[in-house]
């Protein structure tokens, strides 16, 4: 999910995301190498003829092992600097994702067939014969490891899930640009109890047993209010107010309010403006959270 947001919340999104994808292309980059080593090592998938050998066949491995892990690196981290520097980093596909990768493993076949007469005695090493080959062979291992990562990245996504940051643009109400809406009554079990809220003002509310906690932003100071009446019975009081959202059974939000979305997997957490609580987005709720959000923010859309 990404949209436009203003330059600070933009610069503040995007420097996370930089850090978190440096650190996990790196760990990509430590597992390609090792894994292509390993298979190397015990498969010799391609075929060795010793006496054309410069070097033993280990540092052998160790190079053709290297070279594609170190290429993988340059390139993606080159690919995502471009991305983020011309605010791009979700105009992403699964065929962009293709097509890359497939330019990736040409790049490693040269770069394999470059390696060859620093490997190899061979009066061939320079024939487009050689250059096929190693093409072709980075091909067939590189298809294979993708596929192989995207499953083992999926399955352990989905059962710790990755932190990540949403580029998320903060809702504007129609009542934004104009003059607050009047206070509305609220009633509870016991009328003495009752009392008036400026819904405008409202951040999040949390339930406490039979009382609820509201949190309000009024003048640009936070202020915290408790009130003997349970999250069920005053959500459904303010029912008519479709931007109010249960994003957690002890959690309902303002989702004008929301300035930005960060989680995984597991559930989002909230931020809001002026407070440096955070607030839950249970995972049984993500879906309804980003189907709440994409209608309230059709109006806005230009």
């Amino acid at each position: 999910m990404r949209f436009y947001i203003n330059n600070e919340h933009l610069q503040q999104q995007i420097e996370y995301p930089s850090r978190y994808e440096t650190a996990n292309l790196f760990k990509s980059t430590v597992v390609v190498f090792s894994a292509l080593l390993l298979f190397l090592l015990l498969f010799t998938p391609f075929g060795v003829y010793e006496p054309e050998h410069k070097m033993n066949y280990f540092f052998i491995c160790a190079l053709h092992a290297f070279s594609p892990a170190l290429l993988f690196y340059l390139y993606f981290s080159t690919l995502n600097y471009f991305r983020r520097k011309k605010q791009l980093l979700a105009n992403w596909s699964l065929l962009r994702e293709y097509l890359h990768m497939s330019l990736f493993l040409i790049l490693a076949g040269i770069a394999s067939f470059l390696m060859r007469d620093l490997i190899y005695n061979n009066a061939y090493n320079w024939s487009l014969r050689y250059l096929w080959e190693e093409i072709r062979n980075c091909f067939v291992a590189g298809i294979f490891f993708y596929f192989f990562l995207r499953v083992v990245s999926f399955y352990f996504q989905t059962k710790q899930g990755s932190p990540f940051v949403l580029q998320f643009q903060p809702l504007k109400s129609e009542e934004d640009e104009k003059v607050a809406s009047s206070p509305l009554f609220i009633t509870t079990q016991v009328k003495q109890d009752d009392f008036s809220l400026n819904i405008d003002d409202l951040l999040f509310v949390k339930a406490d047993g039979n009382y609820i906690e509201l949190t309000k932003s009024t003048n640009n100071k936070i202020e915290t209010e408790l009130k003997r009446i349970s999250l069920s019975q005053f959500e459904t009081q303010i029912s008519a107010y479709p931007h109010f959202f249960r994003c957690h059974r002890t959690y309902l939000i303002n989702m004008f309010k929301v300035e930005k979305v960060t989680g995984n997997s597991q559930g989002y957490v909230l931020s809001f403006i002026g407070t440096e609580e955070k607030i839950p987005v249970s995972r049984k709720q993500l879906d309804n959270f980003n189907n709440c959000y994409q209608q309230l923010r059709k109006p806005n859309i230009a």
